[in-house]
């Protein structure tokens, strides 16, 4: 039995946007005495990750507590840790049980579950998407900063978990194939105002800086070049 908190109704779209959705059934709503509980199950928590962390440290065990759960009703506890390979946890998970009298269960998480669990606010000011509505981790790379024209310094597109910002995934696919649909870098092109070629390109928006015959350089939409005269290879790395 966990505390749970509703957010919307379990229609057919919702699950369908759930990655593998749980079973279950609500029992009852909360009452004080559930309120009450479910306090001092938080704040033995707290209690019983300062045992663990002592006994890791006791035990020299190579391994980094992330947090200690119980379970509301205390069947059993939940044990979050960062590891970078394979720990024998036996002598632990002994000596833990017996100390919390209760089912201990240890689950091995990495930088990002880690945000996910304990952090709070990312650089936008906002609350991490990690920890608010993302139902999985979207893959990102440094491709994606590239073509978003983002700056390239790690500490500035990285999240709280040490990690490429999950936001850099949002608006990926419409600069891909924006950038798939508009002219080339390099290219000629015919316009209202003359031929010109293209010197950049604005992927979101759909602008396109352009230097025309004679040298004067507009900023135009895409939707105003008439023709494509020929198309230069992209100076753009992939």
């Amino acid at each position: 039995m966990e505390a749970g908190e509703v957010l919307c109704l379990a229609d057919e779209r919702t699950i369908e946007q759930m990655n593998d959705p749980a079973g279950g059934s609500i029992q009852r709503e909360m009452t004080e005495e559930d309120e009450n509980e479910l306090a001092k199950t938080l704040e033995r928590s707290l209690a019983e990750a300062e045992t663990c962390e002592n006994l890791i440290r006791e035990l020299a065990l190579p391994m980094d507590l992330v947090e200690v759960e119980r379970v509301f009703g205390g069947e059993r506890v939940v044990v979050y840790y960062l590891a970078e390979g394979r720990i024998d946890f036996r002598e632990l998970v002994k000596r833990l049980a017996h100390e919390f009298q209760t089912r201990v269960e240890m689950r091995q998480i990495g930088v990002r579950d880690e945000a996910k669990l304990l952090a709070d606010y990312g650089d936008c000011g906002k609350p991490l998407c990690c920890n608010t509505h993302l139902m999985k981790m979207p893959p990102v790379s440094m491709k994606m900063a590239k073509l978003q024209k983002a700056t390239l310094d790690p500490n500035k597109i990285s999240g709280r978990c040490g990690r490429l910002k999950c936001c850099l995934r949002y608006e990926y696919d419409i600069y891909e194939e924006n950038s798939k649909s508009l002219p080339r870098i390099g290219s000629d092109v015919v316009t209202a105002n003359g031929r010109g070629k293209v010197l950049n390109q604005e992927l979101l928006s759909r602008h396109l800086l352009l230097q025309l015959e004679d040298n004067r350089r507009v900023m135009i939409h895409a939707d105003e070049v008439l023709s494509v005269i020929g198309r230069q290879k992209s100076p753009r790395s992939n």
